[in-house]
Protein backbone atom coordinates (compact mmCIF):
# COMPACT_ATOMS: atom_id res chain seq x y z
CA UNK A 1 0.00 0.00 0.00
CA UNK A 2 1.12 3.14 -1.03
CA UNK A 3 0.89 4.40 2.79
CA UNK A 4 2.63 1.65 4.33
CA UNK A 5 -0.66 1.03 7.02
CA UNK A 6 -2.31 -2.05 7.32
CA UNK A 7 -4.66 -3.77 6.14
CA UNK A 8 -4.40 -4.27 10.14
CA UNK A 9 -7.29 -5.08 13.21
CA UNK A 10 -7.71 -2.60 15.36
CA UNK A 11 -8.30 1.11 14.16
CA UNK A 12 -10.17 1.88 17.51
CA UNK A 13 -9.39 4.90 19.32
CA UNK A 14 -11.45 6.77 22.38
CA UNK A 15 -14.19 8.62 20.12
CA UNK A 16 -13.12 7.40 16.75
CA UNK A 17 -15.88 5.19 16.09
CA UNK A 18 -18.94 7.06 14.93
CA UNK A 19 -21.69 5.23 13.56
CA UNK A 20 -24.47 5.93 11.83
CA UNK A 21 -26.81 7.87 11.11
CA UNK A 22 -28.19 5.05 9.41
CA UNK A 23 -27.55 1.36 9.86
CA UNK A 24 -29.26 -1.32 7.92
CA UNK A 25 -29.43 -4.93 7.61
CA UNK A 26 -28.28 -7.43 5.05
CA UNK A 27 -31.09 -7.93 3.43
CA UNK A 28 -31.80 -4.19 2.91
CA UNK A 29 -28.72 -4.00 0.62
CA UNK A 30 -29.07 -5.99 -2.65
CA UNK A 31 -25.00 -6.13 -3.14
CA UNK A 32 -22.92 -5.11 -0.26
CA UNK A 33 -19.97 -5.52 -2.88
CA UNK A 34 -21.13 -3.24 -5.27
CA UNK A 35 -21.85 0.06 -3.33
CA UNK A 36 -20.17 3.75 -4.78
CA UNK A 37 -18.46 5.64 -1.59
CA UNK A 38 -16.95 8.63 -1.49
CA UNK A 39 -15.32 10.79 0.71
CA UNK A 40 -15.71 15.03 0.90
CA UNK A 41 -13.95 17.43 2.88
CA UNK A 42 -15.41 21.15 3.39
CA UNK A 43 -17.80 19.97 0.24
CA UNK A 44 -14.41 18.80 -1.81
CA UNK A 45 -14.73 15.27 -3.02
CA UNK A 46 -11.49 13.84 -2.09
CA UNK A 47 -12.31 10.37 -3.18
CA UNK A 48 -14.75 7.88 -4.94
CA UNK A 49 -14.32 4.29 -4.61
CA UNK A 50 -16.43 1.32 -4.80
CA UNK A 51 -17.13 -1.93 -2.26
CA UNK A 52 -16.20 -4.66 -5.37
CA UNK A 53 -12.88 -2.96 -5.20
CA UNK A 54 -12.43 -4.89 -1.57
CA UNK A 55 -9.29 -6.61 -1.60
CA UNK A 56 -10.68 -9.09 1.49
CA UNK A 57 -15.03 -9.08 0.80
CA UNK A 58 -17.15 -9.49 4.34
CA UNK A 59 -17.24 -12.75 4.22
CA UNK A 60 -13.35 -13.46 4.51
CA UNK A 61 -13.19 -10.70 7.07
CA UNK A 62 -15.40 -12.19 8.99
CA UNK A 63 -14.12 -15.65 8.67
CA UNK A 64 -10.44 -13.97 9.99
CA UNK A 65 -11.49 -12.20 12.89
CA UNK A 66 -13.59 -15.41 14.64
CA UNK A 67 -10.64 -17.44 13.52
CA UNK A 68 -9.11 -16.21 17.16
CA UNK A 69 -11.59 -14.38 18.60
CA UNK A 70 -15.12 -14.60 19.40
CA UNK A 71 -17.92 -12.16 17.35
CA UNK A 72 -21.34 -11.13 19.21
CA UNK A 73 -24.42 -9.93 17.88
CA UNK A 74 -24.50 -6.41 17.20
CA UNK A 75 -20.82 -5.89 16.93
CA UNK A 76 -19.61 -3.80 14.05
CA UNK A 77 -16.76 -4.35 12.00
CA UNK A 78 -14.57 -2.39 9.54
CA UNK A 79 -13.60 -3.14 6.28
CA UNK A 80 -11.02 -0.49 6.05
CA UNK A 81 -10.34 2.45 3.86
CA UNK A 82 -11.28 2.86 0.06
CA UNK A 83 -8.53 3.18 -2.30
CA UNK A 84 -7.08 6.84 -2.48
CA UNK A 85 -9.35 7.25 0.53
CA UNK A 86 -6.11 7.81 2.92
CA UNK A 87 -4.89 11.85 2.88
CA UNK A 88 -1.46 10.12 3.81
CA UNK A 89 -1.98 8.73 0.57
CA UNK A 90 -2.94 11.73 -1.03
CA UNK A 91 -0.92 14.38 0.36
CA UNK A 92 -3.81 15.90 2.16
CA UNK A 93 -4.38 16.22 6.32
CA UNK A 94 -7.47 17.08 7.95
CA UNK A 95 -7.49 20.30 10.04
CA UNK A 96 -9.26 21.75 13.11
CA UNK A 97 -12.55 22.89 11.80
CA UNK A 98 -13.10 20.64 8.93
CA UNK A 99 -16.12 19.18 7.86
CA UNK A 100 -15.75 15.14 6.86
CA UNK A 101 -18.63 13.64 4.64
CA UNK A 102 -18.46 9.76 4.04
CA UNK A 103 -21.22 8.61 2.20
CA UNK A 104 -22.30 5.29 0.92
CA UNK A 105 -24.57 4.84 -1.92
CA UNK A 106 -28.32 3.54 -0.21
CA UNK A 107 -26.95 4.30 3.02
CA UNK A 108 -26.58 7.66 3.53
CA UNK A 109 -24.22 10.21 4.63
CA UNK A 110 -22.08 10.44 8.31
CA UNK A 111 -21.18 13.80 8.14
CA UNK A 112 -18.50 14.93 11.59
CA UNK A 113 -16.55 18.04 12.31
CA UNK A 114 -12.93 17.78 12.85
CA UNK A 115 -11.89 19.25 16.79
CA UNK A 116 -8.70 19.90 17.95
CA UNK A 117 -8.85 19.41 21.54
CA UNK A 118 -5.26 20.03 22.14
CA UNK A 119 -6.36 23.70 20.88
CA UNK A 120 -8.72 24.02 23.65
CA UNK A 121 -11.46 23.51 21.89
Amino acid sequence: MTGQLGPAKGKDFDTGNAMGPWLVTADEVSDPHNLTMTARINGEEWSRGNSGEMHHKFPAVLAHISSDETLYAGEFIGSGTVGSGCGLELGRFLKHGDVVELEIEGLGILRNRVVDRSAGV
